[in-house]
């Protein structure tokens, strides 16, 4: 059982070797994209919303 744990965590080191690391630049890039996308998705959430309550509370 040790030599599995063993030899899982040598794999994991050597995977994790192989990765490419996003510099700090591209970070902030995709940090910006990430939070302007859910800011827009929110908006049109919210204007789904409230179009749909003007149009429940039209009928009802």
């Amino acid at each position: 059982m040790k030599d599995k744990i063993i030899n899982f965590v040598n794999d994991v080191v050597r995977e994790m070797k192989k990765v490419t690391w996003p510099t700090k630049d591209e970070l902030k890039e995709s940090t910006q994209i990430v939070i302007v996308v859910c800011l827009l998705f929110a908006v049109f959430t919210y204007a789904v919303d409230m179009a749909t309550s003007a149009l429940l509370k039209g009928i009802f």
